[in-house]
């Protein structure tokens, strides 16, 4: 019995050392020395402020601003409660949130029809990214408010239009974060 209690107490601090304390410090480790950028959240300075990350979702709520992916994380954009609504296609909060998104976005831009990605949320509610028809059905809006001609926006969405990673993986994409900030430094808002 005492052999058995000696051989559980110490593999309990031998696991205990090299899973709680060695493989993360080794997993820190590579991160930084490998993917720096990523490891310490993707941030985006400008001098000593940070303006945000292109790893996480930010609100834009400004018609001069392109707008992100709606949030379902917390109280939007909350990196603290990431996840979805879990809401099912037939909930009546979910349907009415999309209704109200629709309706708004149909008034913005009558006519054309509304990417999906306007109005539904990412599984994790902090998606930095849209998709290229999202960004492009919120041009129109975009320009006038900023005074710029719909081909010059349409060339900083060009620019900042992803594709898929290695040339098969995901889907092509734009960083709003990125794309707004690219605005204000070339278009300031008048």
């Amino acid at each position: 019995m005492k052999q058995n209690l000696r051989i559980a107490i110490m593999m309990t601090l031998v696991t205990t050392v090299l899973l709680g304390l060695l493989y993360p410090l080794a997993v820190t480790g590579l991160g930084q020395l490998f993917f720096p950028a990523q490891a310490n959240g993707g941030l985006i300075t400008s001098g000593n402020q940070v303006l945000g990350s292109h790893l996480i979702g930010q609100p834009f709520s400004s018609p001069a601003y392109f707008h992100s992916r709606p949030s379902a994380a917390g109280n939007g954009y909350d990196a603290g409660s990431s996840g979805a609504s879990n809401f099912g296609p037939t909930n009546h909060q979910l349907i009415d949130r999309v209704k109200a998104d629709v309706e708004k976005l149909q008034a913005e831009n009558p006519g054309t029809p509304i990417p999906v990605d306007l109005v539904t949320s990412s599984g994790s509610g902090l998606d930095p990214d849209i998709s290229p028809a999202a960004a492009e059905f919120q041009i129109p809006r975009v320009a006038r408010e900023r005074g710029m001609s719909t081909e010059d926006v349409l060339v900083l969405v060009a620019k900042h239009t992803m594709g898929r990673q290695f040339g098969i993986l995901g889907e092509p994409r734009v960083n709003v974060l990125e794309l707004n900030l690219d605005l204000d430094a070339t278009h300031p808002r008048r």
